[in-house]
């Protein structure tokens, strides 16, 4: 599944010429690209889909939506790494680690 996640800005910074910002959705921190808006500032919301801030949004709205993805665990979805949840689902060790510790190719 791909949302538009809501979460808020925690700093902003440019990298190599593209504006770029971490992002907290509800405790769990993502580099975000500010490309889209700009203007945008730390402290404020924004929705972000695959990696890019698209609007902005009210602090109220995005608490409420936060807090509905975690009661149906949509967060845990979209932001856990994609082979660990299928292996748990399957039953099985995540084949992208040796037990805690990453396997190195």
């Amino acid at each position: 599944m791909c949302l538009a996640v809501p979460g808020k800005i925690v700093s902003i910074d440019d990298r190599d010429g593209t504006l770029m910002s971490v992002v907290d959705f509800g405790g769990i921190k993502k580099d975000v690209c500010l490309e889209y808006i700009p203007d945008a500032e730390v402290g404020q919301y924004v929705v972000v889909h695959v990696g890019f801030a698209l609007q902005r949004l009210d602090e109220e709205s995005a608490m409420r939506t936060l807090a509905e993805f975690e009661h149906l665990g949509v967060l845990k979805e979209e932001f856990t790494d994609g082979f660990e949840l299928a292996a748990r689902q399957a039953g099985l060790d995540n084949p992208t680690t040796n037990g805690n510790t990453e396997v190195k190719p």
